[in-house]
């Protein structure tokens, strides 16, 4: 068998492999696409909740939209494209929900916006920071205690327009509707308190009820009151849109997560003592957002096995937090015991990797510093193909791979024997 398994936003990796080695292929399900900009339209059109697009912008003073960071595929130009006819005049300004993550490049402006919108609004886009604390308005705060501060361009605006898609996520469930907040567009302090729940084991892919940041973000969103009309997405495997729910953020998300579910949980027969795990663009924007691969694989690994993530990581680690953890402890349980005693933001991505740690190896291919991946408890490889020979001579010649071909957001879930 020859595999093509792409890395980066153009490249692509080849390797070979015997057909009696590979125990699965594994990508998101294929699904019918129709016409685009016409889901989109329907959508809009026709809201689940009380309120039109048309009555909802009939007596807008101004609105904002919120959209999604460079780090997201969400289809924010196409989005748009069909709500620029609807705005006739209102006055609309734009916030990147950016999280804990920098301000997008002017690169990657175009890829949220495209050329056309982002020349026309430019002057009216804004990106959220989360550390500008003079940015920030307190709300109040959700029944876990966390202090709900966002970004005041969310409570100054008259009504809010969110722009999201929604996929699922290794500890918030899903993305989209209410992640556009929170995180999206909170206070660095908020997003801190609200991710350290991840660390509770109900936290997980595919989780809502019982879930402590999905509610915690539920309860947080209570605190916002400007009128909201959610656009949530729904991708294929080639990033083309698949659905679209619109209206009442919550109603819509739910929706949405239901036909997520068709594309990216992908039931396997058997777990694999080797998993390859590739985070496609632009999930592989660095180290932070690939981890995703990392912990979607380990729901089709053996104790024992070997993980290799594949994700070019173009521009390193992100949110340096976690990688400064993992390098100055002495092992995995070492990780874990010095969370339990501290918390900062970004921990939970080391938590979640040290989890991993404990039972299997983790391996990657990547650009990222040899010598720093080490440090981390993860295996350097100078090529895919050469960890696979690697990875099969030491598991034996009764190992079978698992190729996750789309890690950063397949899900994979055994099935139940009979």
């Amino acid at each position: 068998m020859i595999l093509q398994i792409p890395y980066g936003k153009d490249d692509e990796l080849s390797i070979e492999l015997a057909d009696q080695l590979v125990a699965e292929v594994i990508e998101p399900r294929t699904v019918e696409i129709g016409d685009q900009s016409e889901t989109i339209r329907q959508a809009v059109s026709n809201p689940v909740g009380p309120q039109s697009i048309e009555d909802f912008l009939a007596d807008a003073q101004n609105v904002l939209v919120i959209v999604n960071d460079a780090t997201r595929p969400t289809p924010t130009r196409q989005v748009l494209d069909v709500l620029v006819e609807m705005f006739n005049g209102v006055d609309v300004d734009f916030l990147v929900a950016t999280g804990i993550h920098r301000a997008p490049t002017e690169e990657e402006y175009l890829q949220i916006f495209g050329q056309g919108h982002y020349e026309r609004f430019r002057d009216r886009i804004f990106a959220h920071d989360s550390r500008r604390s003079e940015d920030m308005v307190f709300l109040g705060r959700s029944k876990n205690g966390t202090e709900m501060r966002v970004n005041r361009r969310g409570v100054e605006a008259h009504k809010i327009i969110i722009i999201s898609s929604v996929e699922p996520h290794y500890f918030a469930g899903y993305t989209g509707g209410r992640k556009s907040f929170l995180p999206g567009i909170a206070a660095y302090e908020t997003i801190e308190q609200n991710h350290k729940l991840a660390l509770k084991p109900e936290a997980k892919a595919l989780a809502l009820e019982g879930n402590p940041v999905h509610e915690d973000m539920i309860d947080a969103l209570k605190t916002v009151k400007p009128e909201i009309f959610a656009i949530n997405t729904v991708l294929d495997k080639k990033h083309r849109i698949y659905a679209a729910v619109a209206g009442d953020i919550n109603e819509s998300f739910l929706a949405a997560t239901h036909l997520a579910n068709e594309i990216f949980a992908a039931p396997i027969s058997q777990k694999a003592d080797i998993v390859v795990s590739v985070v496609k663009f632009p999930g592989d924007i660095d180290l932070y957002q690939a981890q995703k691969g990392i912990d979607n694989a380990k729901h089709a690994l053996k104790e024992g096995g070997i993980l290799i993530l594949v994700a070019k990581c173009r521009c390193g680690v992100g949110e340096e937090s976690f990688v400064n953890l993992l390098s100055s402890a002495s092992s995995p349980r070492d990780v874990l015991e010095r969370i339990e005693k501290k918390y900062l933001l970004g921990y939970h991505k080391a938590a979640k990797m040290a989890e991993v740690g404990l039972w299997a190896e983790t391996w990657a291919v990547t650009d990222l510093e040899p010598d720093m991946l080490e440090k981390i408890f993860i295996r350097p490889c100078s090529s895919l193909q050469a960890a696979l020979d690697d990875a099969l001579h030491s598991k034996g010649l009764a190992a079978r791979v698992l190729f996750l071909l789309d890690g950063g957001l397949t899900v994979p879930i055994l099935e139940k024997q009979t």
